[in-house]
């Protein structure tokens, strides 16, 4: 009998286009392991929304593998000397694994590559990207840093590689390494149980994604006009299950590229945006925590660890008490489901670095404990693109009127679902209600007028 093959499972949760699980597969017995390393990742471990996500994603792929006979062994702590320990005790040959880029993973590879030593092999794939970062350059030869040539040069090496099956046999070793159970992990929240919006927004799971996409195949045309309407069920919903890798970015190209309308063009470009940012990471590993622009950041930003109010500016803003409704729907929907629609995400985030003048970091941490799909790429260059600080950002004095944005793309719908104490207000009073309207729903932290020429002259004095 062939040697056990391990298939290190991180955040690859699929079985169909898993070309790890795949080669496995090929050279014998199948051993999937997931460990779950929190303290590799240091103030980037999995957030509290994230974990929830976690539980529900490996419950689904254990089922979908117990139906095969086949189980997920889990284990907790140290993941390169796990693993290494696992692969002694098996007569493992070889690791499988696909490539993650994560500065803590590529360091946990070659940690893990090191334990190996040379009679055991760490066997690493790609596919979790539509390329590999690095794969698309300039005409110098050197990686991307400004997308929209980035995003030109890959629609000319478009479509992606093809996708694989599930692999058609899947034997088991004789004997199981002994495993954790998910139930002792405690990864669910139990007092209070906040968790529960997102079970009720979201279905978890590889079967789940594909039955997301096979909608949203149907729902692309409206895309290009509907992306930037809150209340409307008009974008994919994708990005967590393609941030677990319940789904890879080639099996949504795949099943989408014969749509040949405008919706489809703009959500290729979407996906191209995820590449983007894990080129940008790939660089700049830090990216998530370091400004790269020339301001002086100690006068652009109200510190929040420096003084109670300011500490209690940032508070309204997690809890949606702002006074902006629009900023306030976001925020709620984010802590309730553990998601925020695109257009929101951007209005919320502009209004803590340019209204509150509070440091994006900040809100890239909030944004990262709260989201199901907290992406170390995709999170930091948002946030950085946002707040005017980034490689390729918005500049820091083109500031969002949230009240425009909100009488622009939300019919009130959105602001009514999300802040119920509004919702007896008229469309016309909604997105900016009288004080005399306004009940027990709080008054606006600060004006629009004021928040814009406090913040250009921050951004003066930051560059002076």
């Amino acid at each position: 009998m062939s040697s056990p093959q391990i298939v290190w499972l991180r955040r690859d949760l699929r079985m169909a286009d898993q070309p790890a699980l795949h080669a496995a597969a090929q050279a014998g017995p199948v051993i999937p392991v997931f460990v779950l390393d929190q303290d590799r990742a240091s103030d980037h471990a999995y957030g509290g929304a994230s974990l929830v996500w976690l539980h529900y994603s490996l419950e689904s792929l254990g089922r979908s593998f117990g139906s095969r006979r086949w189980k997920i062994v889990l284990r907790k702590g140290d993941a390169p000397q796990i693993l290494a320990s696992i692969a002694d005790e098996v007569g493992a040959s070889c690791i499988h694994a696909m490539r993650h880029y994560e500065p803590w993973w590529k360091e946990a590879e070659d940690e893990l590559r090191d334990a190996l030593g040379e009679d055991r092999k760490l066997c690493l794939y790609d596919g979790n990207y539509l390329l590999p970062p690095g794969s698309v350059t300039t005409g110098s030869g050197d990686p991307y840093k400004i997308y929209t040539p980035f995003s030109k040069a890959m629609l000319e090496v478009m479509p992606p590689r093809d996708v694989l099956g599930e692999p058609e046999t899947i034997s088991s070793p004789e004997t199981w390494p002994e495993s954790d159970e998910l139930s002792d992990w405690d990864l669910l929240p139990t007092k209070p149980d906040w968790a529960g919006g997102i079970r009720d927004f979201w279905e978890f799971g590889e079967a789940a994604a594909h039955d997301r996409l096979d909608w949203w195949t149907d729902e692309v045309a409206d895309y290009d006009e509907g992306r930037n309407l809150p209340s409307k069920d008009i974008t994919s919903r994708l990005s967590p299950h393609l941030h677990w890798g319940e789904i890879s970015p080639a099996q949504v190209w795949h099943k989408l590229k014969d749509k040949r309308n405008d919706g489809w063009k703009t959500y290729a470009k979407e996906i191209i945006w995820r590449d983007y940012a894990q080129n940008v990471i790939d660089q700049f590993p830090d990216y998530p925590r370091e400004s790269y622009r020339d301001y002086d950041e100690r006068t652009l930003w109200r510190n929040p660890n420096a003084g109670h109010l300011i500490e209690e500016d940032l508070k309204c803003w997690q809890r949606g008490m702002t006074g902006y409704p629009i900023v306030d729907a976001g925020m709620r929907q984010l802590w309730q489901t553990g998601w925020m629609h695109n257009r929101v995400r951007m209005i919320c985030a502009s209004f803590l670095v340019k209204h509150l003048l509070i440091d994006w970091r900040f809100g890239e941490q909030w944004y990262w404990d709260c989201l199901v799909d907290a992406d170390y790429g995709n999170n930091g260059v948002n946030w950085q693109w946002i707040s005017g600080t980034g490689v390729d950002s918005n500049m820091f004095s083109r500031i969002m009127a949230p009240l425009t944005q909100s009488e622009k793309f939300d019919a009130a719908d959105y602001i009514r679902e999300y802040v119920p104490e509004l919702e007896g207000l008229s469309d016309d009073n909604i997105h900016d209600p009288p004080d005399d309207k306004r009940g027990d729903y709080p008054v606006k932290m600060i004006g629009h007028k004021e928040a814009r020429e406090r913040a250009l002259e921050a951004y003066r004095a930051s560059k002076s």
